[in-house]
């Protein structure tokens, strides 16, 4: 395992519900350019998102291989949201099995306009490594995202650019250009699609420095937490030039736990 909040959501891309002032899908595209309408639309992302304080949660991984052949994983999940300035969220990953992988831990703390900050527990090493910015592009967990993946939620990470609207299943998407800032990103953009509805992230599309499509993130199964944050439960990485992937799903999901920022320190990993 080498460096992965976005995994999740990050791990995670978490998104929340229209608020009372949430722009509608109209004034997004009366922005004059389809930079500004672009950031526009991280803006209502971001917006839309706030507040949510922490987030935890159960989950099961499952890793494909182009033959269907599959492995399993366990995890849980803790995130605090951006707790210091010109700071993204931190998140913690502790594996519970299989056996080989129990108490191996991955701590992460996102950063705006700096290196993100990365630590690998081993317990069978009973050490704790700092994981260098040149290898985040490494696989989290033999899995099919990236430990860039786990960090690169944020918005002011990237330069946004909306190029239109299309159909995504039963919806209409907002079709977004995400260039990262850092020069040293795995990607040359990922093209996000976002329901004009709920403002939900249904699919990314990440594209290697070669400007070939890689793979391919799909959330399903959102569900509204607090009464106001939309949740996808269910997120699929598929890479589009190996056949592999990488199902993660969540079995609990909560919000607001009190966490605190001594939760996440180096000190905690192995306690």
């Amino acid at each position: 395992m080498k460096k992965n909040a976005a995994l999740l959501m990050g791990l995670s891309l978490l998104l929340g519900t229209a608020a009372a002032d949430a722009r509608t899908p109209d004034e997004i595209m009366a922005a004059p350019t389809p930079e500004a309408r672009g950031q526009a639309l991280a803006a209502e992302l971001a917006a839309r998102n706030g507040g949510y304080k922490d987030l935890s949660g159960d989950v099961e991984m499952v890793l494909r291989d182009a033959g269907g052949g599959e492995a399993r994983r366990r995890f849980s999940l803790k995130v605090l949201e951006k707790p210091v300035a010109n700071a993204g969220d931190y998140s913690l990953i502790v594996f519970d099995a299989p056996a080989d992988v129990k108490g191996t831990a991955v701590l992460s703390h996102a950063k705006i306009g700096d290196d993100d900050e990365q630590w690998l527990y081993l317990p069978s090493a009973h050490r704790t490594r700092r994981i260098s910015s040149s290898n985040k592009t490494g696989a989290f967990a033999g899995s099919e995202f990236s430990f860039e993946d786990l960090t690169g939620n944020d918005g002011r990470k990237y330069d946004w650019r909306l190029v239109g609207q299309e159909a995504c299943g039963s919806l209409q998407c907002f079709v977004v250009d995400a260039v990262p800032k850092d020069p040293a990103s795995a990607y040359s953009k990922r093209v996000v699609r976002i329901d004009t509805q709920e403002m939900r992230i249904q699919t990314i599309d990440f594209f290697d420095r070669k400007g070939a499509k890689l793979k391919t993130l799909t959330y399903d199964n959102y569900k509204k937490l607090k009464d106001r944050y939309w949740r996808s439960q269910s997120w699929t990485m598929k890479n589009v030039q190996s056949g592999k992937s990488t199902s993660i799903v969540f079995s609990s999901m909560k919000l607001e736990n009190g966490f605190t920022v001594n939760d996440f320190a180096t000190g905690k990993l192995g306690g």
